[in-house]
Parts: C-alpha cells; structure tokens; sequence
C-alpha cells in the first residue's frame, strides 16, 4: 500500500510550546497549487467549479482534508496515508481547531476536549455515499479517543469493545456494492459514553434501515452480507458439517450471483477469524455464537426452499432444506414446511388457513429470510449494548457518532433510497439550524451585529414527506391498510391527487417534456435540497408493509434457538394491533434521532468518492461536482459565507502578522486587540472589510486576507534574514558551548587522569615510605622481603657517602659511620682503603723517603709498646748525622785515617760513662756498615773499635730514658767491658745499629729497677733505673749508676 508523503511546505510550524501555529494562514501562499484549507476562503464561493478544483488540487497533494468552517471535507484517497500514527494523535491533541491542516483528529479532539472540559454532549455526524469512506472515518475517531483516554484496565476493556464492535457490525450489515467493497448497508449511530475523567465507561448503538432486501436478492456484481462468505470460507469443516453447509458458493440460491461473490481483494476466510475473536472480545458466549451462526446458515437454507405449484397450491421442492431450517432454529418439521404453504387469517375470530401460491410462498419464504436476518441483526446490536452498559450509575458525558448513508441518485430509486433521501433531508434541517444557531451565538458573544442570512429551507420537503395525514409517508400507510387490493399504482394515484400542487412533488403529468422523457407513468420526482430524484413506486408498499404471516412468526416464536426465540415473541402472535409500517417506523427513530443531535454540539464530517473505480489518484470532475451537490456543501459554505469568511483571536493573528508594521514588530506589549488594531490601520483595511469583535477579528473577504498573507510572504525575506542572522549565532552558540563542554570534559578527564597518575605516585610512594620505615625498622635483622629494598639502599647510600667521605690522608685513621648490615663490608673497605692509600703512599714516596720508613717500621717493630719515649720517635725523621760542621771536618780526617772504605751509616754524639766511678766523658758514635766507633768528641781520636758482630745486646729500659748498654763479649780482650752510653735520640741510634746488623732480636728493653752490666776480669757493675721529675745519669750513694727517668 502506497503511503503518503507530505509536502513540507505544508507542513505546520511548530511554536516553542510544540504546538503547531497559523497553519491556515501559513499555507494561503501555496493557494494556487495545494488550494485552501477552508472553503469560505475561495474567492469564488458560490462557483461549484471552483470548489471542485479546490478539493482537485488538494488531493493531488494528498490532502484529503478541507474545512468548511467547523465542517470537516473527506475524500477517499484509497490507499493507505501515514496521517494517523501516534506522532499525529499527540500534534492534534489539546490545540486549537484551527492550529494545524484539516484533520478528523482535529474534528475529534475539539469535541472530546468540549465534552469533557466543558461537560457539553457531543455528536459527530459523518455522511456521504457508499465508498466514500464513512465507516473508516468513524474508525479514526474511535482510534483518537481510544489513544488520548489512557490505559487503565477498566478503560482499556470499555476502548476493546468499542473497537472490536466494528468488525461483528461490518460482517453482519456491510456488503461488497458496485461502489464499494465494504459498504454500510444499515445506518449506525454510536453514544460513548465518558467519566467524569474523560475515560470511555460504555456505550450504545442504534441501528437504522439494515438493506435486508440484500438478503434475498443482489444486484449485478455485488454479494450478499459479508458473514455469509465469511462462514463459509473461515469456518472449520466440522463447524459446516454440523451447520449443513458445503463452501460452493453456487450451492445457494440466495448468492444471486453464486461463485461471482468471491473477490481478491477480500479476505473472507481472514475476516471470519477477526469476527470469532471480537465476539469475544464483546462476551458473547459459546452458546450464543453457535446460535448466531446457526440462524446465518438456517437464512441460506430458507433460500435453497424451492416451490412449484399443483392446482393453485404451492408445493415445496426440497424437504431436506425445510428440515435443515427447522433443526437448526429447533422448530418441528412439520410446522414449518405448512408455515411456508399455507397462511392463517383471523378474520374477527373466524380463523381461515388458505394455501398459498407459489409466488405468495417465495414471497413468505423470503419474507421470514428477511425478517430473521433483520432480527438477527438488530438482536446483535442490543446485545452489544448489554456488554458497553457503564458499570457505573453515576451521570456521564456522552460523544455520539452518526454513520449514515449519505444522500443517493440512483439509474432506479426505490423505497430504500427514499427512506435514505428523507434522512439527509433531516440530517441538512439539522446542519442549517446549528450552524445558523452557532453563527449567531459566536456574532453575540463578539459583539458584532448579526446580519440575516438568506438560506433555503428544506423544511418543507420534510414536510413533504412526514406530515400528519399529508405527507407522502401518510399517505403510504393509509394505502398499505386501506381495505381491497391496494397496489403501487393505486399509492402513485393517490399521491398525484394529493400533491399535485405542491413546489416539490412533480408527477408525470405536472413534469416539463425534458423530465418526462426520463420518467416513467410509474415513477414520481421530488425536489430534494440537493438535487431532483426520481422514484419508481414498483415495491413501496411491499416494503412499507414489511409483512411477515402470521404462521411463521408462530413458528418462529416456538424454535429451541434462544436468538429466534427472543427476537420472535409470543405477543407478536396474540396481539391483535397491527405493526407500525417499516416507513413510520423509520420515520419516528429518525425523530428520536433529531431530538437526540438537537441536545448535542454537533461536529461534522462529509465523505466524498473522488472516483467510481476505487482508484487510487484518480479524481473525477463529474462524480465529484454530483456528490458537492448532494452533500448540500454549496449550501453549507453559502451559510457559512453570509457573515464574515475568516475569524482568529486576536493572539493569533497578531502573533502571525506583527511584522507587517514597526508599531508591533518585533514585540508587541500592549493588548493583543490594540496591536491588531495598528496592523489593521497600517494595512488600510476599508472599514466594511472587518469587525473588532471582543476576543476576535472579523473580516469579510478573502481577498482581504489574502492580500495581508501576501504581504506577510514579501516581508518575511527580510524576516528570514534577521532569523539567519539569529540562527547563525545561535548555531555558533551551540558549537562554541559544544567545544567549550568538551574543552571541560577533555580538561575534566586530562585533570582526573593527572590526579589518578599523582595519587598512583602517591600511593607508591605511601607504599615504599611504609616499606621504607618497615625496612629501617628491621634493618638490623635477618634479611626479609620487607627490609631488603632498604637493606640494599642502606648499602648503596653507604657506598655512595663513603665514596665522598674516604680519608684522603694516610695518617688520616678516620673512618665514616656505617650501618650494621655494612659493618663486615667496612671492615675490608677500611683495610683496602689503608691498603691503598698506603700503596699509593709508597708508589710516591722517593728513594730517601723510602728508606725513612723503612727505618720507622724497624722502630716500631721494635720499640712499639715496649719503651715509653718511643712515639716521640716517630714523628721526627730519622738523621744519618747529626754532628755539628767542626765535628764533620774532624770526621772527615778520621775517616782517611781508619775506615779503610768503609761507609759511614750514622754519626751522632753520645755520653759514655766510665765503667768505674761512672764518669760521663763526651764521645762521637759513628756507626758503618762493618764497624761501631766511639770516637773522642773533642779530638775524635779512637776509643773504640767494635765490630758488629761483636755487639752480643743492645740493651735499654723501658722507661723514657736515653740509657744503651752494648754488651760485649767477656772474651773481647781490647775492651774493659759493656759499654755504657747516653744516647740522645736513642730509637734512630738503635734503629740503625739493628738495620745494619740485621739483628733485631740483640735488643733488649728491660723493665724499671736494676740492670747488671760486665767489667773486665769478670765483675759486674749495676745499673739503677728509676723516674722522677728530674731526668738524669748519674753515680748514685750506692756507687751504682743511677737513671732517673721522666714518668
């Protein structure tokens, strides 16, 4: 299915608040190619060409809708438009009529809003012919009201109903025409009611003139009620099989054109389902169903009944149909078979049973056909109504919505399209009425003047036909119960007696030569408002008597079917007081009908067919121009068009057409009624062009308004460019605030992101300060995973200090502080380090310096804690000779004279004392690398010559003295004994002695006391040693030699 497209250039504008605004005026611009939205703003309104070439260029654009004031326009575009989806519901709900393009949503939501807001009864009245669309229209008002109500349980039960009744009503009364598919054969008005919330509670229908002269017989190309295919092609096999029904269609004789009743575009079998479920839904029971379908299937059984006649007497032809009837109502054979041939009269109680010819049984036989089915339906209908019944006692709002034929021209016109006609006569003295009625109450409430309105009054063609004892309806009953054999013609005579005179009733006799020509000597014409009609009598009083015998209403009244039982009670057959005929009846439910849409605020919806080919796309000038005229929509817009054609608060038309002058562009604060007067003033609008009313503006001509929406349409160019200009910097806004927020968001993230970073930073750092001061508690422990990454930096911060702290100075002994796990390490470092510096010491130190440490070390290998003046020693260089210059020169004769080549090694004067009486005597020691000398210090003259080898000790005390006692072998014959000296730098003298003997282990360091010393001829003398504060050597009291030392 094709769907539509809508152009945007008539789209409606949406305001901030989403409302569409000024959609009538928007569109005035596009006038000539899409046309008006309201017909009382066609220039031209009393021209039916012009108003067809309105609707023409609407529909090419697929704008099936068009205003005629409050009167909505619909032409069928046959095909599927995407118009009603739930994007629409919510564009037409709660805004004005006017606020948006033509729409039955717009229809809808002004009467749902004015019944529940302002708690006044509403009625839609849709009316056009068979195709135009009527009962689809009605489907779109209930699919408003059912998406706008809400979804509560209750409500939703109450909306499912409503909108499943639809399908039940359509099988039963809705057939396939040659106008239509789906038509209405019956007129169907529909009150829903509504809560004090607005929520559909319940409903009720009325059904009007169901066609069931279709049960019997179909014109060329159209079928009987849909239900009746339906059944056949959707029930189950076992469903027929019970039924006695087979699916060949050309087995009934009642599908007049038997398998012509199958069409592609109808889906009977679907369509069968979709009416089990909403009988459902509608709570028709089991039972009650089986009874429906029963009476349906007895209704194409009755037609298969055939006749022949015997002497007058009519014979039945197939048993097996009678007996199929009857046990599907549940009556006796017997009775219906005689029911169908013979008719019992009671002549003021002379009871006469007759037979009947083979017309009059076809005619019976056909008559119960009708009358069941017409039963039947009307039945379905109350019961419907049983199930929509509100819940509730409390008073509701009711909406109601009238789906009728609208008014019918046929090649041949009969009762039907008579009964037809009078309704839309009714229905158009309604329109006229409110529609006057609502004009002069809005001039009223505006203050304006009401002006008299010519209109033509079809009140006298309603007369016509339904006046007491005058009206043609009158005068049918009057025949159909007159004594005698009254005929049509007799009721055509009598009608052309009566109404001869009359402006609107023409008979054969009283119509001009060109009218005669299309008339018959059997046919009448009456002047409808919408056009002359002509009617064929052939069947009126038939129709009108609607006679069902009195034989078969007894049978009916006795079945076993609950449907058939209710529907034909007992008291039909006992009362004695004629039924009202089928024309009075309609005639009194259409009254009833008046009276209820004069109590509502009336809406209306008039359906056009733009085509009698159920084409899509396909507009037929003709077809259209006919239905204009029927519909009576000239007359509606002239009514319309008496006053003023175009009315709008003034909020809105101040808010559309400001800019038209500075005094209200772009703001306009004052009253809005002040500001439209100013843009009227600046417009020069002649004064008979409008009216001010309280709340709106007036104006007569459209030519008028057309030209304020042209001039609108020139100004907004310079409109456009100030609303560029604020859209551009609008768009610029929303870029910049768009780059700004994701300037923010990058900072916002860049900032989260850094912080996670510098927490991540600071936990790890948390982390190894805690593992750090864990570490350094634990320092001193076994080594852990908790303090090895601080044992190992402890290490290498140790290693990195020492680096910079190292002594740089071999007598430097310093060393820098360590931790406990580098106590080891720092051991040998210290050891290495003294190791190095004292190899590097060395590496540097030259041939003399060498030699000096050497003589040190043989010091202090010998003296080191052994003799107290030694570390006075070690700081002083040791001398190779310490005697003066004379000395020297005195020397140096020495060593020409005695030395024989031998190498002075030191030189140094001593004390000797005499080995008797002590006597110190001043003496030279000159040591060399064979010999020891002890020389005179004066003269320098031998004393001594001892050979190295012959030294056996070298004695001296531990004390600080400066005491050497050289002992001498006792065998040594040149000398007197031990030598007794003072030597004044006593550890070089010893020193030197050992490095040139090589025999350290000659020296002996005595303790403090008594130390014995050889004389010759082997006597001993003895040696004191002692401290005190006065050093010296001395002969001590005890002729011993005494040696006072420092402490």
């Amino acid at each position: 299915m094709a769907t539509l497209q809508v152009n945007t250039n008539v789209l409606p504008a949406r305001n901030r608040s989403g409302t569409a605004t000024g959609a009538m005026e928007r569109d005035l611009h596009a006038r000539d190619r899409v046309g008006v939205q309201d017909f009382v703003l066609l220039e031209n309104f009393q021209s039916e060409d012009a108003f067809v070439d309105n609707l023409r260029k609407r529909f090419k654009e697929n704008l099936i809708y068009t205003y005629i004031g409050q009167v909505l326009v619909s032409v069928n575009p046959y095909k599927n438009l995407n118009i009603y989806t739930q994007e629409e519901v919510n564009q037409y709900r709660n805004i004005h009529f006017f606020e948006a393009p033509p729409h039955i949503f717009a229809v809808s939501d002004t009467a749902y809003r004015s019944l529940t807001e302002e708690g006044r009864g509403q009625c839609i009245l849709i009316s056009g012919e068979s195709g135009s669309g009527k009962t689809e229209a009605s489907k779109k008002v209930l699919q408003f009201i059912a998406a706008v109500t809400g979804h509560k349980a209750q409500v939703e039960t109450v909306k499912d109903k409503l909108l499943q009744s639809n399908p039940v009503l359509e099988a039963f009364g809705n057939a396939k025409t040659n106008r239509n598919d789906n038509s209405s054969r019956f007129g169907k008005y529909m009150d829903i009611s509504f809560s004090a919330l607005g929520s559909p509670v319940g409903g009720n229908i009325l059904n009007y003139l169901l066609e069931k002269s279709r049960v019997v017989h179909q014109n060329p190309r159209e079928r009987n009620f849909h239900i009746f295919y339906q059944l056949l092609a959707g029930a189950e096999d076992e469903m027929l099989a019970k039924l006695q029904l087979k699916r060949n269609l050309d087995t009934y004789y009642y599908f007049t054109h038997g398998v012509e009743g199958k069409v592609n575009t109808i889906d009977d079998c679907q369509q069968f389902q979709q009416v089990r479920k909403a009988m459902a839904v509608i709570e028709l029971t089991e039972q009650e169903q089986e009874d429906i379908f029963a009476i349906v299937a007895s209704v194409l059984h009755m037609g298969n009944v055939g006749f022949t006649e015997e002497e007058g007497q009519a014979q039945i032809l197939k048993p097996e149909c009678v007996e199929a009837v009857s046990k599907l109502l549940g009556c006796k054979t017997s009775k219906l078979d005689r029911a169908f041939t013979h008719r019992t009269i009671d002549a003021r109680g002379d009871v006469v049973t007759s037979p009947l010819t083979r017309e009059m049984a076809i005619y019976a036989r056909d008559a119960l056909a009708k009358a069941v089915y017409d039963r039947l339906f009307t039945w379905l209908v109350m019961r419907l109504n049983t199930s929509l019944q509100p819940k509730e006692g409390r008073r509701k709002e009711v909406m109601g919505i009238l789906d009728i034929y609208g008014f019918e021209i046929f090649e041949r016109n009969s009762f039907e399209q008579f009964c037809i006609n009078f309704c839309n006569e009714k229905l158009q003295q309604l329109f006229i009425e409110l529609t006057l009625k609502s004009e002069q109450e809005e001039y009223q409430r505006e203050g304006i003047e009401w002006e008299h309105v010519e209109y033509f009054n079809n009140k006298v063609i309603c007369d016509l036909i339904e006046e007491k004892h005058k009206g043609i309806i009158s005068l049918m009953d009057e025949e159909c119960l007159r004594p005698g054999e009254p005929t049509d013609k007799s009721f055509l005579t009598k009608m052309n007696e009566n109404l001869s005179s009359h402006d609107h009733y023409i008979s054969h006799r009283k119509a001009g030569k060109e009218l005669q020509k299309n008339m018959s000597r059997e046919e009448f014409c009456l002047k409808h408002y919408a056009g002359d009609v002509i009617y064929n009598v052939d069947g009126f009083l038939d129709k009108n008597n609607d006679l069902l015998f009195r034989d078969l209403r007894e049978v009916m009244s006795e079945t076993t079917n609950s449907i058939t039982k209710e529907v034909f009670p007992v008291s039909d057959v006992t009362t004695k007081k004629r039924p009202d005929t089928a024309a009075t009846q309609f005639k009194n439910s259409l009254n009833q009908l008046m009276e209820i849409l004069m109590n509502k605020e009336p809406s209306y919806i008039r359906c056009i067919k733009p085509n009698e080919l159920d084409q899509s796309g396909v507009f037929n000038d003709r077809i259209v121009t006919h239905q204009v005229k029927y519909l009576g929509l000239m007359e509606n817009l002239r009514v319309r068009r008496a006053g003023f054609a175009y009315r709008r608060p003034y909020e809105m038309f101040l808010q559309r057409y400001k800019c038209l002058t500075p005094a209200t562009w772009p703001n306009y604060h004052g009253p809005s009624k002040q500001g439209v007067h100013e843009i009227v003033c600046h417009l020069g609008f002649e004064r008979d062009e409008y009216r001010m009313g309280n709340t709106k503006i007036f104006i007569r001509s459209p030519r008028t308004l057309f030209a304020t929406e042209d001039a609108f349409q020139a100004k907004k160019h310079d409109i456009a460019t100030i609303i560029q200009k604020i859209w551009k910097g609008r768009l610029q806004r929303q870029e910049y605030l768009k780059m700004r927020e994701a300037a923010i968001t990058i900072e916002k993230w860049s900032r989260r992101f850094l912080a996670q970073k510098e927490a991540e930073r600071r936990d790890k750092a948390v982390h190894i300060i805690r593992n750090f001061i864990k570490g350094f508690i634990t320092r001193n422990g076994q080594i852990t995973e908790v303090n090895k990454a601080f044992v190992e930096l402890a290490k290498a911060q140790y290693l990195i200090r020492l680096s910079k702290n190292l002594p740089t100075s071999l007598l430097d002994k310093s060393w820098p502080p360590h931790p406990v796990v580098c106590r080891e390490a720092s051991t040998l470092l210290h050891q290495l380090h003294r190791r190095w510096l004292s190899r590097k010491y060395r590496l540097a130190l030259s041939p003399g310096q060498k030699r000096q440490f050497e003589l040190k070390v043989l010091a202090e290998s010998i003296f080191k804690d052994k003799k107290k003046s030694y570390p006075q020693s070690i700081g002083p260089r040791f001398v190779d000779d310490r005697l003066t210059e004379e000395q020297k020169a005195l020397r140096q004769t020495f060593q020409q004279n005695h030395l024989n080549g031998d190498k002075i090694v030191y030189a140094t004067t001593v004390t000797k004392y005499d080995r008797h009486g002590y006597k110190p005597r001043e003496r030279v020691l000159v040591l060399t690398n064979k010999h020891l000398y002890v020389l005179d210090g004066k003269t320098f003259k031998l004393k001594h010559n001892l050979g190295l080898d012959m030294l056996q000790e070298l004695v001296v005390t531990t004390e600080s003295d400066n005491l050497l006692l050289l002992r001498i072998p006792p065998e040594y014959k040149k000398d007197k004994g031990d030598l007794i000296l003072e030597v004044g730098h006593i550890i070089e003298a010893v020193t030197k002695i050992v490095d040139v003997t090589k025999k350290a282990h000659n020296v002996k360091i005595m303790e403090a006391g008594t130390i014995s010393h050889n004389l010759i001829g082997g006597k001993q003398g003895v040696i004191d040693i002692t401290t005190g504060t006065s050093p010296a050597i001395v002969k001590g009291k005890s002729g011993h030699l005494l040696v006072v030392a420092s402490p």
